[in-house]
């Protein structure tokens, strides 16, 4: 029982570190796009 939840707690954190990381990056994606629309204004 205790190694079946250690498993499930460590899948859960990998997949939450997993969603932060995307969610940088769509940020990081969406900031880039930003900046593009801004260069090609001026």
């Amino acid at each position: 029982m205790r190694h079946t939840l250690a498993l499930l707690i460590g899948g859960l954190l990998l997949t939450t570190l997993a969603a932060c990381n995307t969610v940088q990056g769509v940020g990081r994606d969406i900031e880039s796009v930003g900046r593009a629309g801004k260069d090609a204004m001026h």
